[in-house]
């Protein structure tokens, strides 16, 4: 498998680049989950990392230069939305 060197932003990874997997359209994955375990034996904790493009023009994107994110809140900040789960009709 094809992996890439991508910088992470913020969180406990903050200043590190690590190699990802891409995919088969050559890209890395939108969120990277990182499980850490509890010294204690509880429950893990997971760390959210949410893809985005590098800051540096139009240049730089259209290499397709990522970096990955901390969301502190755990979400990816992406919900699926179906044309029918929209506002209600005030009719009905």
């Amino acid at each position: 498998m094809k992996s890439e060197e991508i910088p992470f932003v913020g969180g406990p990874l903050d200043g590190r680049v690590l190699p990802v997997f891409v995919t088969a359209t050559g890209n890395p994955p939108k969120v990277y989950k990182v499980p850490v375990p509890d010294d204690g034996g509880g429950h893990d904790t997971v760390l959210v990392y949410v893809r985005e493009a590098s800051p540096g023009g139009k240049r730089m994107r259209l290499l397709a230069q990522w970096r990955y994110v901390f969301a502190p809140d755990g979400k990816a900040g992406r919900e699926l939305k179906w044309p029918w789960s929209g506002k209600r009709s005030p009719l009905a």
